[in-house]
């Protein structure tokens, strides 16, 4: 079982596109979730004894809505790389396209977008855009380039990610621009699959697969590098670089934490 954060490439999990049943269980969690934040700001307002003309009425309801509808669900999402209270209780993660974890732009849209096609028509816009779309996808998702998918209980590869020695020094040194949506998730399943697929099929495969990525790297895999090893290789460096990426903001978020903690403003104590 498989519950991870997902990286780049999809390669932690098979990227299953999630249930309608499921998506919807999650949404109605959140939906729990966030009436309940709703409430809890009445109460603090209520709390206030301030009275407040008809203006700053609006002015306040405008705000509590915002921050339910909008400001919570992407910075959960953000925080959470796509797992909202929902989510993370029904095994979901939403992802982008290429199986990697969503961003703040990515939680930005969907949360914009949702305020339309899931308050303010009730669902209705969501629900006919998931049912017409063959991985589930609302509009939100359609336009931040997301979908929503399955975390537990899916397996993981069955045949790992190797650098071919022969090609490790010029993927330490290459150049590898982001690929587009779905191609490294594609490059990564053909992988998986290459063993039980025919030698021509799998030949095929990996010739148009390579050509897809190849104008992505530079410069380019020595001459005669096979198309199924350069794949291998743009794979595995691209992991190892965002694992190394994570690693960094890691470190950086605790060397933070610490000096938040220290008193007062990251002076040291004085002595005793």
């Amino acid at each position: 079982m498989h519950d991870g954060i997902v990286i780049g490439e999809g390669v932690v999990l098979d990227a299953r596109p999630a249930s309608f049943v499921s998506r919807a269980l999650a949404a109605l969690l959140d939906l729990a979730a966030l009436a309940l934040v709703g409430i809890a700001l009445l109460v603090v307002v209520a709390m206030q004894d301030v009275a407040f003309d008809e203006q700053w009425a609006a002015v306040a309801s405008v705000v509590a809505a915002v921050l339910v509808m909008v400001v919570v669900p992407v910075t959960v999402e953000t925080l959470s790389r796509g797992r909202s209270l929902g989510k993370l209780v029904t095994g979901l993660r939403v992802v982008r396209d290429d199986g990697g974890p969503v961003r703040f732009r990515h939680a930005f849209v969907r949360a914009l977008v949702g305020v339309g096609e899931l308050w303010l028509t009730f669902g209705s816009v969501a629900l006919v855009t998931s049912l017409s779309n063959s991985r589930g996808k609302r509009l939100g998702d359609l336009l931040a380039g997301t979908y929503v998918i399955r975390v537990r209980g899916g397996r993981g590869w069955s045949v790992p990610l190797a650098m071919p020695p022969e090609l490790a020094g010029w993927a330490r040194t290459a150049d590898i621009r982001r690929l587009p949506d779905g191609v490294a998730l594609a490059a990564r399943q053909f992988l998986d699959r290459a063993p039980r697929l025919a030698p021509a099929s799998r030949a095929g495969l990996a010739d148009e697969l390579a050509g897809r990525i190849e104008p992505f790297v530079a410069p380019g895999p020595p001459p005669g590098t096979p198309a199924e090893a350069f794949l291998h290789a743009v794979l595995h460096e691209r992991r190892d670089r965002e694992l190394e990426r994570g690693r960094v903001e890691q470190e950086r978020a605790e060397a933070r934490a610490v000096t938040l903690h220290r008193l007062p403003y990251a002076i040291p104590d004085p002595p005793r």
